[in-house]
């Protein structure tokens, strides 16, 4: 393990460099959200949105196009940035995760080996499911909010966070 005690909200503010880059898009359509259960990988058995890591050369926006289309065989070409979510986990490993919402896409969202599609009325999302800082910024990011973030794990458990709605996203 990592020494615990560098880890801080300030250190992800001021040193931090994450370990990987990676998006997370949810497809909103009326009052739905479409959302996984995820099979593999980091938060295996946990609901969350489509994503993963970036690819040498791609954008935030076109890795996440790509994730769902890989998660879910479906396609999204239009989509808005609405967070930023910094994770540092006790273990060292720290995760830059760019959020993105679309509201309409092409296919049918199909279960892979990677994923299960799983549509969900806002307010009915499986909070207990996922990972607990997505009770936090969630909510709001579906709301129309954007979200800047920063989050300290123990594995599993959120030890400590801060999250500011009604941001700017430019990188």
């Amino acid at each position: 393990m990592a020494n615990p005690g560098l880890y801080t909200l300030e250190y992800i503010n001021e040193q931090w460099q994450a370990t990987d880059t990676a998006t997370l898009i949810f497809v909103v359509q009326q009052n739905k959200v479409l959302l996984i259960r995820k099979k593999r990988g980091l938060g295996a058995g946990k609901i969350n949105g489509p994503g993963g890591k970036l690819e040498p050369g791609e954008t935030p926006q076109q890795c996440a196009h790509r994730e769902i289309e890989e998660e879910l065989c479906i396609k999204v070409s239009e989509s808005q940035k609405m967070g930023r979510l910094r994770f540092q986990f006790m273990d060292g490993y720290s995760i830059d995760v760019h959020a993105f919402v679309a509201t309409s896409f092409e296919g049918a969202p199909t279960e892979t080996e990677e994923a299960s599609p799983l549509w969900f009325e806002h307010s009915k999302i499986p909070y207990e499911q996922m990972w607990a800082d997505d009770r936090i910024w969630l909510p709001k990011v579906l709301a129309g909010d954007t979200v800047s973030g920063r989050f300290i794990f123990l594995r599993d458990t959120l030890l400590e966070h801060e999250v500011l709605f009604k941001v700017d996203l430019n990188d």
